[in-house]
C-alpha cells in the first residue's frame, strides 16, 4: 500500500520480545536514512492518530458506566487534536490530505481490525499499548525529517496523551478479577507484533538490509523496553 511513497521494502523479520534493560543501557538511534519523505511521514501518522480517535471513540460508547465514559473522552479529544493539527501540516504541503493520508488506510484499518480485541478489557490494553508504540516511533522518526518540520512533527505527537484514565480502569478491573489479569497480559503480548509491522511500514529502506537492520533493530528494542515498562504499569508480564 505505501509504494507510491517509498523504494522498494527489503524483508526484515520482527524482532520478538527480549529481556529488559535499563533505560540508560538503551542505545541512542538515529533514523535519518530511514526517515520517509515529509508527506508520507505526516500522511501515516495522521491516519494512526484518527484510528486511535476512533478506537477511543468506539471504548467511550461501550462503555459500561458513565464513570468510564467521562474518564476516557479527554483522550479520544487529544487524538484528535494531534489529527487535526498533523492534517494541518499537510494542508501547508499539499492541496488534498486526504488523498495522502487514503494511501495508509486500508492498510491501518485493517491493523485496527486485528488488534480491537474480543471485548471492551482488551480493546482498552490495545488503545493504550499500541498507541504508546506507535507514538514513541513517530516521535523518534520525526528527528530525521529536514527542517523545522521535524521538531513540530515530534512536538504534535509526543502531546500528553491523558490514556492514565485507561491505566486506572483497567488496574480496578484487574484487580477485582485475577484472570483478567492473565488474559490482558497474553493480549498485551501478541499486539507488540503486528505494531511493529505497522511502524516497519513506514521506514524508507535502502539498498543495503543489512546496514537497515543495524539501524532498525536499537529502535526496536526501545520500543520494546517502553512497552514492557507500559506493562509492568498494569501489573502485567511482557
Amino acid at each position: 500500500m505505501f509504494d507510491n511513497f517509498r523504494r522498494q521494502a527489503v524483508r526484515i523479520d520482527v524482532p520478538r520480545l527480549r529481556p529488559r534493560r535499563a533505560p540508560n543501557a538503551l542505545p541512542k538511534v538515529n533514523l535519518a536514512e530511514l526517515t520517509p519523505e515529509v508527506l508520507p511521514y505526516l500522511g501515516q501518522a495522521a491516519y494512526i492518530q484518527l484510528a486511535i480517535f476512533e478506537s477511543i471513540a468506539r471504548a467511550v460508547m461501550l462503555s459500561p458506566t458513565v464513570r468510564a465514559k467521562e474518564a476516557l473522552a479527554p483522550a479520544a479529544g487529544v487524538a484528535l487534536d494531534k489529527h487535526v493539527k498533523l492534517v494541518a501540516e499537510l494542508r501547508r504541503r499539499d492541496d488534498d490530505p486526504a488523498a495522502v493520508m487514503a494511501v495508509f488506510a486500508p492498510a491501518i484499518d485493517r491493523y485496527q481490525a486485528v488488534v480491537r480485541g474480543s471485548d471492551w478489557f482488551e480493546s482498552l490494553a490495545s488503545i493504550y499499548l499500541t498507541a504508546g508504540i506507535l507514538d514513541d516511533f513517530f516521535v523518534l522518526l520525526a528527528t530525521g525529517l529536514e527542517g523545522e518540520i521535524g521538531p513540530r512533527a515530534s512536538q504534535i505527537v509526543d502531546a500528553a496523551s491523558h490514556r492514565d484514565a485507561i491505566v486506572v480502569l483497567l488496574n480496578d478491573a484487574i484487580g477485582s478479577d485475577a484472570s483478567l489479569g492473565s488474559r490482558l497480559a497474553l493480549w498485551g503480548r501478541r499486539l507488540v507484533g503486528d505494531t511493529l509491522l505497522v511502524a516497519r511500514s513506514a521506514i524508507h529502506h535502502t539498498d543495503n538490509a543489512r546496514t537497515d537492520e543495524e539501524r532498525i533493530e536499537p529502535v526496536f528494542t526501545e520500543l520494546i523496553a517502553k512497552h514492557s515498562r507500559r506493562m509492568d504499569g498494569l501489573g502485567l508480564t511482557a
